[in-house]
């Protein structure tokens, strides 16, 4: 195993713990600030005096987090100022699943991996079904899902420069 894929599977393993974790994890309608702010009961001009700014500042925040127009500096502030901190992370969408029909149970960075080959070899294989049957070559249905799980699993195991390229 090269260096770059021993690394690239740490990163996943970070990434899939992370999402574990937060999977189920939505902001709040009113807003992770005004959410905690409330939880604790505090005012908004007691998080005011505590974060050294205006309570105007402090509801604005507020809606400027529910617009995500807030910066991660600005969250990390009020939330330092609450008595907590600010979990940041991306981490893969288990919505996404566009194989099946509802949600998988959790997103992994080899799922969106996976979907992408799938992705690319249907595209490959498409192209070529196409050319094939205009000479009366095509292969049948279950040949050609056969050779696009074939050249999803290449296309995972060595992926080419332009994988995550839309074309």
């Amino acid at each position: 195993m090269s260096v770059k894929q021993t690394a690239k599977r740490i990163y996943s393993r970070i990434i899939d713990g992370v999402s574990v974790r937060y999977q189920d994890h939505r902001q709040p309608k009113e807003g992770w600030l005004a959410t905690m702010r409330k939880a604790l009961g505090m005012s908004g001009p007691q998080m005011a005096k505590r974060a050294g700014v205006t309570k105007a500042a402090v509801y604005q925040a507020e809606r400027k987090e529910q617009a995500g127009e807030i910066t991660i500096k600005q969250l990390e502030k009020y939330a330092a100022s609450m008595g907590g901190k600010l979990v940041y992370a991306i981490v893969p969408n288990p919505e996404r699943d566009e194989q099946n029909s509802g949600p998988s149970k959790s997103g992994t960075v080899a799922q969106l991996v996976r979907q992408q080959a799938i992705k690319k070899a249907t595209a490959l294989i498409g192209t070529a079904h196409t050319h094939m049957a205009l000479e009366s070559q095509a292969l049948s249905d279950e040949a050609n899902e056969a050779e696009i799980m074939r050249l999803a699993d290449e296309l995972e195991r060595n992926p080419p420069s332009h994988f995550w390229d839309e074309r």
